[in-house]
């Protein structure tokens, strides 16, 4: 017999009341957890850098969480640029994140006049990673064994500083000491942090301002040496290096730090879960050792506090750029 719709008492269909609870149901019901497949992590800089080092790092526990494979794709070129401007371009979805050298979201609306994108308008901000203190590092065939010696010799003779592309932190850190210091290095841009190890080895560049964590096997084989440390305390891996407060610039300080970022219009409770699945990483104790000890000191926190920390930043290294005329070509 076929099935028959009974009627209730108001003369509605039961099956059709029974439906529409059901609908309701589905449609209060919450999405599943993100994400559902893949994503992918863009960094602005070329494999080896502190950047990819650090986004490697963060990928895989993200990997590790979601049960799900969460792949870095180096973009390096243009200052940052071109992995800004493919963010900008991706679908908002959340499967697409830039793990940015703040530098580059900081600086390049000042360096560069014709940008495609506005990183405040194109790109949303999702958490805070932390920094990383410079430091200091010289060709071990250069004849300085301090801060003040190498200031001395800067001073006496030509010395090149070269920096992962104009704007970067190591850049901005670099011109900070020339002013400072009132020396004239002569800046050398490449292509990421990694190859400006490669280019200090082979003399090219005399002095880097470097995440140590980097180049610790050229230190610890003696071809590189570390003056100075631009962060407030002795660094744990190298504890006998002296800060630039106890080398005699008490006011210099220098650092890298990193942040996560989605395209805009990006749906509020994907990046809501973002947010939660990077801070847990942050908060977990053996990461937060293991990040130490690499001179990392990671932040974590909400959205508004990723945007609150650039827009401090610009405050503080806008008018430098344009005081000191850095434009890039």
């Amino acid at each position: 017999m076929a099935f028959q719709p009974r009627r209730g008492a108001n003369g509605s269909f039961v099956v059709a009341g029974v439906a529409a609870v059901l609908l309701a149901a589905t449609a209060n019901a919450p999405a599943q957890e993100f994400p559902e497949k893949p994503a992918r992590m863009i960094v602005p800089f070329a494999p080896g850098g502190g950047a990819d080092f650090n986004a490697r790092r963060l990928s895989d526990q993200l990997s590790e969480r979601w049960k799900q494979p969460v792949v870095v794709h180096n973009m390096g070129g243009g200052g940052g640029n071109v992995a800004l401007a493919a963010t900008a371009a991706s679908e908002p979805t959340g499967y697409t994140m830039l793990f940015a050298s703040l530098a580059i979201i900081v600086n390049n609306p000042t360096l560069y006049s014709n940008l495609s994108f506005d990183p405040d308008k194109d790109l949303t901000p999702v958490a805070l990673i932390g920094e990383v203190p410079l430091v200091l590092m010289v060709n071990a065939d250069l004849p300085a064994k301090d801060l003040a010696s190498f200031i001395a010799l800067a001073k006496q003779r030509p010395v090149h500083f070269g920096s992962g592309g104009v704007g970067t932190s190591m850049h901005l850190a670099g011109e900070l000491l020339n002013a400072v210091a009132g020396i004239k290095m002569v800046h050398i841009p490449y292509k990421g942090a990694g190859v400006v190890v490669a280019a200090i080895m082979a003399n090219e560049v005399q002095m880097i301002m470097q995440n140590v964590a980097l180049a610790e096997g050229q230190i610890k084989g003696g071809r590189l040496k570390v003056l100075a440390a631009a962060s407030p305390k002795r660094l744990a891996m190298l504890p006998n290096v002296p800060t630039f407060a106890e080398s005699g610039l008490p006011d210099y300080r220098a650092a890298i730090s990193y942040g996560i970022y989605v395209r805009a219009g990006t749906p509020a409770p994907v990046i809501a879960a973002l947010n939660r699945s990077i801070n847990a990483v942050l908060d977990d104790p053996a990461y937060r050792k293991q990040m130490s000890m690499l001179g990392m000191e990671l932040a974590g926190g909400t959205p508004q506090q990723l945007a609150a920390y650039v827009a401090a930043e610009r405050k503080k290294w806008v008018p430098i750029l344009r005081t000191l005329g850095i434009k890039a070509n």
